[in-house]
């Protein structure tokens, strides 16, 4: 039976709950400030002063900025005696959101010395993962909890030696708990690890900022109705939730769509207009991809006969707009900040004091049509990328991709690569040097007695997932042992193919009878006149198999599991899965599955 952690307990002795861990899309950051001298009351107005200078750079910096799900914010909390700022953020699929927050707290740090900050997300302290390369072989993930702090505008650790040495020499290193890292902080702060090499490296992609924070918006002008557009004109980071309610859409969310009566939707595809609406970049790119049947409603304007661009923004529009749908008929919206704003908004427009922008109006505001050069992405490009340094004088700079920064973000990623693979002492745990700590001399002779005794045959894995699917064998190589023996060549032959022929013709007697049984149970659908291996007309399961040349054009094929094959490649929707996997394995490439009404 598995240990149990030792901050666990069973109900009844002392039970504190269940280890929390933190959502894959979430991060979480807390600041401290510790000054020996000063009291709790003056340590709580050092923290609201902390907290109203982080409310005012955010209105500096962010003016205008959209959050794909969450914004950065810090509370006062005060638990377990002490008080400190503390937020948490849902960035989704916007990792450039995680990346804006550590730019915020770091720049907190430069303005406020005394101001201590941990920054973390489910991946544990995930600035070190980013300085993976350049950290000392001691610290990885099991030792590093409160080790790393944000101080000063730099990144500080605390090292190993701290409270090891109390415990002997050779005590290994382990987390630490908030009491020790504020012990060391407080009467060893000179003992720091502060390298320029590792804060380079964990700090690499803030060099971006603040640039980078207009840069994770895009403008597209659409097509929508003039009510959705007053809403969004009003305030244009509702776009956030409507986008995230129509790319995790159901069947139940469609429901409003499918309505023939329009009158009931909250925007109607009436009274349509062309205006320019902001979005994130992540966003926009989830609206574009994805494929969408065209609701009732907007099945007219979609039918006539425009030109590409316009075309192409009403698509858009219908987008927006069936997003704003599905998110205003959630029930499970209705608590949603952004959502009340909304419902006031409309209810205003009820009364008489407010009404629809006209059309003079919706010209004055500002429009802008980014271009949506980034969405799209040169293969050939990518892999004279991903060669780095060495293939650089081939690259067409003309077909190069992204800017220059996601070209250096690609060969660094690159250079990483190549130096864990030249690494002859990397391990399971990564390119470093493995000490003491990370392994068990008594397991090293088993472990490496394991890897000899597993194999993986390519070869003879594609042989059989071909003779699986009824494909004639591979003449091209023979890997197989000779049977024959020396002294009696054809004597060996003989015994050999009768052996052959018969277990051939039990399995082959045993399969037919298997699927008869099943097929009379009703527990295994047949296309008519299929069997395992013929048709019905060229024979019954009693016959006796046939064995001809391996020239015969007559392939002997299990209908049912090649369509069972090829409706899970279907169901994949193009993304990876286990059919792709299998057929690609047999060096096949499928066509992409379009749509069955074209």
């Amino acid at each position: 039976m598995e240990e149990q952690p030792e901050d666990f307990k069973w109900f009844g002795e002392g039970f504190n709950g269940f280890p929390k861990h933190l959502p894959e899309d979430c991060v979480e950051y807390i600041l401290y400030t510790i000054d020996p001298k000063s009291e709790e009351s003056t340590g709580r107005a050092r923290l609201r002063q902390i907290q109203l200078a982080a409310t005012n750079l955010t209105k500096r910096l962010l003016t205008g900025f959209i959050w794909q799900r969450e914004p950065f914010s810090l509370d006062l909390v005060h638990d377990n005696g002490l008080s400190f700022l503390r937020g948490r953020t849902s960035y989704g699929d916007s990792v450039e959101d995680e990346w804006l927050i550590v730019y915020l707290l770091r720049e907190l740090s430069k303005q406020f010395l005394d101001a201590w900050i941990r920054v973390f997300d489910a991946d544990g302290e995930f600035l070190l993962v980013e300085a993976a390369n350049v950290l000392p072989p001691w610290l990885n993930p099991e030792v590093a909890e409160y080790r790393v702090w944000i101080h000063g505008g730099g990144l500080l650790i605390i090292p190993r030696e701290y409270l090891s040495e109390k415990l002997g020499e050779k005590a290994p290193a382990r987390n630490l708990t908030l009491q020790e890292a504020f012990g060391f902080i407080q009467d060893n702060r000179a003992e720091f690890i502060e390298s320029a090499l590792i804060e380079a490296e964990a700090f690499y992609r803030l060099q971006k900022y603040p640039q980078q924070i207009e840069q994770n918006l895009h403008n597209s002008v659409v097509t929508i109705p003039r009510r959705l557009a007053f809403v969004l004109h009003e305030k244009a980071a509702f776009i956030s939730p409507a986008v995230e309610a129509f790319y995790l859409r159901d069947p139940i969310a469609l429901r409003p769509l499918k309505a023939q009566d329009i009158s009931k939707l909250v925007f109607p595809p009436t009274d349509l207009v062309t205006v320019s609406v902001k979005f994130t970049k992540v966003g926009y790119a989830q609206l574009k991809s994805q494929q969408f049947p065209t609701p009732p409603g907007w099945r007219s304007y979609l039918s006539r006969d425009v030109d590409t661009k316009a075309q192409n923004r009403v698509e858009m529009g219908m987008k927006v707009t069936s997003g704003f749908e599905m998110l205003m008929s959630d029930p499970q919206n209705i608590d949603h900040k952004l959502m009340r704003e909304i419902i006031i908004l409309l209810e205003d427009l009820e009364t008489e004091d407010n009404c629809l922008p006209s059309d003079a109006e919706i010209l004055s505001w500002e429009a802008r049509d980014d271009d949506e050069g980034w969405l799209d992405v040169d293969f050939e490009s990518f892999a004279s990328e991903l060669a780095g340094s060495r293939d650089r004088s081939q690259i067409n700079a003309t077909k190069g991709f992204g800017d220059k920064m996601a070209q250096d973000n690609l060969r660094k990623i690159v250079e990483r690569f190549e130096t864990f693979l030249n690494d002859d002492v990397a391990g399971t745990e990564g390119a470093e040097n493995l000490d003491e700590m990370d392994y068990d001399d008594e397991d090293e002779s088993d472990s490496a007695s394991e890897d000899q005794d597993v194999s993986f045959d390519e070869d003879q894995f594609a042989s059989m997932m071909r003779e699986m699917m009824g494909m004639p064998e591979d003449t091209g190589t023979d890997t197989s042992p000779d049977p024959h023996s020396e002294d009696d060549p054809e004597g060996g032959d003989k015994i050999v193919s009768s052996l052959e022929e018969g277990e051939h013709f039990e399995i082959l007697q045993a399969m037919q009878a298997m699927e008869a049984e099943l097929q009379d149970a009703g527990a295994l659908p047949v296309s008519p006149g299929r069997t395992f291996g013929k048709t019905a007309e060229e024979g019954t399961a009693s016959e006796l198999p046939v064995y001809e040349s391996e020239t015969d054009d007559g392939v002997e094929i299990d209908y049912n599991l090649v369509k069972n094959l090829l409706e899970s490649f279907k169901s994949q929707g193009g993304a990876p899965g286990p059919g792709g996997n299998l057929i690609g394995l047999m060096g096949m490439r499928l066509p992409r599955d379009e749509d069955e009404n074209h």
